[in-house]
Parts: structure tokens; C-alpha cells; sequence
């Protein structure tokens, strides 16, 4: 008896090894995919060693910034996603959404559109801008996994005119997407991004000479009275198993007549106040405000936040963005608009609040936007 039930054990254990083994190389296989980019080395690893932000290897905030809050765990945050009572992630109806023609939008418009999550473009002043597009449907390298709300993808590339500045905040899925970038390619004339990116950029066939790779607190002279400003913000980043070796990004983009705040993503510190000194007033402060939890509240802006992060900016108007297209947090689908607005009762800070595909239009600082999310079941 006690043979037969070694016997049995050692199979056990044989199996469970080779589903391990087999796993592992799996893994390993699926991640030699170019869509999690290359790892940066010779000239661009050693301008990176000369950031004041990378040391050990890896980049950091400017003030200590755990991924989560004390007295949370990870198994714990996956136990309760797995198992915790989180109503209404998803909408059951579809988001309302338009569409209209970016390609033969007049050069002399200036506005912005919304296509969810954290993806914009913006025509001003003659230059058009795109940011974090994320235009595949998924926000993970993994298929099926992070997939957009009904009625979110009604924009493709091939819907956008060519584009003079590409801005990426950071390396994640939900803001640099490899299908959509893949496509873009032969539509974008200049990329941004944060030290230690340009590696995947040009790992996917983006020419060297276009991508300005960027440390915080730069400046970059585009000629004609714009500039794009390079400033901090409190997050991480990492596309593979390897946390926080690409740097992630907030700008300020200044055309001859307006500045926008470009935020990416980001948790509450001083960064905001010290923007706010250096740039503001800010015409226009883009933040995020979704995906937010108290166990990760280093990392994410809480909604009180939110508003506390615009008026350090010294914003005249503020555009929350992170909500209304992946699930990536515990929270109901529209709690980030509802929270926002309800809480700006007492702020008053102007909400420019679009459906998906709406035209912002940036020298109007009075339009007024729809709740468009009220009655979404």
C-alpha cells in the first residue's frame, strides 16, 4: 500500500514538473514576441545611467513610492479581484460615442477628440498631436484579456491624418500599443517618449533620427513658438516581467498661444505644484481619473486628487481621461465621472467631459459637454 502511494506521489510530481517546464518555455517563447519591445543598451543605456532618476538600474520617483499601500498585498489584491463582490465594471449598454472626419478636419481647427482611456489627438495652432493611442481593442499583451466597452473602438489608424508629434507617457499596454503603433508608423513624422523607450520604437522599424527619448525637466524647441516640455510624474513602468526600466513622462505642450498639460499617468505629489510654479497658468490640464484604488494610491490619483493635482497646476480647465474603456481597476465603469463631477461642486474647476469622438474645441473655454454617462446601464 504505502509503494502503490509513493508511486502515486512521484507521478504527481512528475506532471506537475512538467506543466511547470512546460509553462516556462511557453513563457519564455511568447515573450521573444516584438511586442514587448527591446531592452536598452549601448549609447541609450548609458545616457540612461546619467539620470539623476536611475540608480541600481532602474529609474525612480522623485519621492519614495510604493506600488502598493501599506498593509496591502498582492495576493490579496488578486484574491479579491478574483473572489471580491465588484459590481458594474462593465457597462451592460454600449457608450455613446460619434465619429467624425479627422482627415480632412480644416489645418486651421483647433480641437481635440477623446477615443477613450487615455488616447487624444489634438489640432492646434496648425500642428496635430496624438497621445497613448490604443487603438487594438485590448490593453494587455495578452489576447481577449483587457478588452474594450461595447461602442469604444469606433476609431482605427486609418482614420487619422499624419501626425507631426506622437506623445507617449509611459511603456504600459493601456498607452503604447503595439498593434496600433505598428500601424501608425508611416503616419508619424516625430515620437516622445521617456528615456529607455525609444528602444522598442525603434525595435518596431521607427526610424532613430524621429524619436526624441527624453529625460525629466527638458525642453525641446520645435521651431515657430512650440515646445514640448518634458516633466515628472509619479508612476512606473515595465511591459515585461521587469519593472521600472524605461522612464515614464508628463509634458507640458506649448503652442503660440496655449499650453496643455499632458499628465500619462500618475499618483498625487509635489511634481504638480512645482509645473504649476514653472508653466502655469495651463490652459488645458489632461489628468487621469479611473483605475484609481486606495491599495495602489501611490501610483493612481484618488478623485479628491484629481482636483487637488489641477489646481496645483494652476488648470484653467481640467479633462479627465483613464476611465470609460478598460477595465483595469475595482471600480464601477463611470464612478470617475460621476466622483469628479460631483466633487467639483465645491472646486468649480471647468470639466471638459466629451463622449468619445466629440470635438473639444480648445479656444472655447465655455463649452459646455453633456453627462453623456448618465442612464448607462
Amino acid at each position: 500500500m504505502k509503494h502503490k502511494v509513493l508511486k502515486i506521489f512521484k507521478w504527481i510530481f512528475i506532471i506537475l514538473v512538467s506543466l511547470i517546464l512546460i509553462l516556462s518555455a511557453v513563457t519564455y517563447l511568447y515573450m521573444k514576441k516584438p511586442l514587448f519591445g527591446k531592452a536598452a543598451k549601448g549609447v541609450r543605456l548609458e545616457r540612461m545611467k546619467k539620470s539623476p532618476h536611475f540608480k541600481d538600474g532602474v529609474f525612480h520617483n522623485l519621492n519614495r513610492t510604493p506600488e502598493l499601500t501599506e498593509g496591502y498585498s498582492t495576493i490579496g489584491i488578486i484574491y479579491d479581484k478574483l473572489f471580491g463582490d465588484h459590481p458594474r465594471l462593465t457597462p451592460v449598454d454600449s457608450i455613446p460615442s460619434t465619429k467624425v472626419d479627422l482627415l480632412h478636419l480644416p489645418i486651421d481647427s483647433n480641437i481635440l477628440v477623446w477615443f477613450g482611456h487615455s488616447s487624444y489627438f489634438i489640432q492646434l495652432d496648425g500642428k496635430r498631436i496624438l497621445v497613448d493611442p490604443v487603438f487594438s481593442g485590448n490593453a494587455s499583451p495578452i489576447p481577449g484579456t483587457v478588452v474594450a466597452f461595447k461602442g469604444t473602438d469606433r476609431y482605427k489608424v486609418e482614420d487619422l491624418p499624419n501626425i507631426d508629434y506622437l506623445i507617449i507617457s509611459h511603456d504600459h499596454y493601456d498607452h503604447t500599443d503595439y498593434e496600433t503603433l505598428i500601424k501608425l508608423k508611416s503616419k508619424i513624422k516625430k515620437v516622445f517618449c521617456g528615456l529607455g523607450v525609444g528602444a522598442d520604437f525603434e525595435d518596431w522599424g521607427y526610424n532613430v533620427e524621429d524619436i526624441y527619448e527624453k529625460d525629466w525637466d527638458e525642453t525641446i524647441d520645435l521651431g515657430d513658438g512650440f515646445f514640448i516640455h518634458t516633466t515628472p510624474t509619479r508612476h512606473f513602468s515595465g511591459r515585461g516581467f521587469t519593472r521600472n526600466n524605461t522612464l515614464w513622462m508628463s509634458y507640458v505642450f506649448q503652442s503660440p498661444t496655449m499650453k496643455i498639460y499632458i499628465g500619462g499617468d500618475s499618483g498625487y505629489d509635489t511634481h504638480f505644484a512645482n509645473i504649476g510654479k514653472k508653466f502655469g497658468p495651463i490652459d488645458l490640464a489632461i489628468l487621469e481619473d479611473g483605475q484609481y484604488d486606495v491599495k495602489w494610491k501611490y501610483i493612481h490619483l484618488q478623485p479628491t486628487e484629481v482636483l487637488k493635482a489641477a489646481q496645483d497646476l494652476n488648470a484653467k480647465r481640467l479633462f479627465p481621461v483613464h476611465s470609460s474603456k478598460f477595465v483595469l481597476a475595482n471600480h464601477p465603469w463611470d464612478e470617475p465621472l460621476v466622483k469628479i463631477t460631483e466633487l467639483n461642486k465645491v472646486t468649480k474647476t471647468p470639466l471638459v467631459t466629451p463622449m468619445i469622438g466629440e470635438f473639444v474645441y480648445l479656444k472655447k473655454p465655455n463649452q459646455i459637454f453633456k453627462p453623456w454617462w448618465i442612464g448607462i446601464k
